[in-house]
């Protein structure tokens, strides 16, 4: 089964990093699913996170930025790269040590948009900013 970005892709468009939601941001629902695994709520826990994970897709493209969140009510943000004005980075103690954080890009003709919990958060601002010199 394809991706939602890998469907969304225009004719001359490449997919030049992507990301992905930090397991460590979802350690919460992780351990007590698997504490409570013997009861029925620690399986619907681990599923949640599962679901979360497999769900939640991040892109930089040659054109845009695609985050698709969401597997029966779906939230998309598609950004140009040319209206990206700003980015930034925001990373707990705990982010810094495990490498996670939050984006929040902002640009032409929207506020901000958030990009929460995701894996290496420098290295995606980074291939964002690598496409915008392109």
């Amino acid at each position: 089964m394809a991706s939602y970005i890998e469907g969304s892709l225009l004719d001359d468009e490449t997919i030049l990093h992507q990301g992905n939601i930090s397991l460590w941001s979802m350690f919460p629902l992780i351990f007590f699913g698997v504490i409570l695994s013997p009861v029925v709520i620690g399986l619907v826990l681990l599923i949640v996170a599962y679901i979360r994970y497999k769900t939640t897709e991040l892109a930089v493209t040659n054109k845009r930025v695609v985050v698709k969140t969401g597997l029966i009510s779906r939230r998309v943000i598609e950004i140009n790269i040319a209206k990206v004005e700003s980015i930034e980075v925001q990373q707990s103690v705990l982010g810094r040590v495990f490498n996670y954080g939050s984006l929040s890009i902002a640009g032409t003709g929207f506020n901000q948009a958030p990009i929460p919990n995701i894996s290496d958060p420098l290295g995606f601002r980074k291939a964002l900013t690598q496409a915008q010199a392109k």
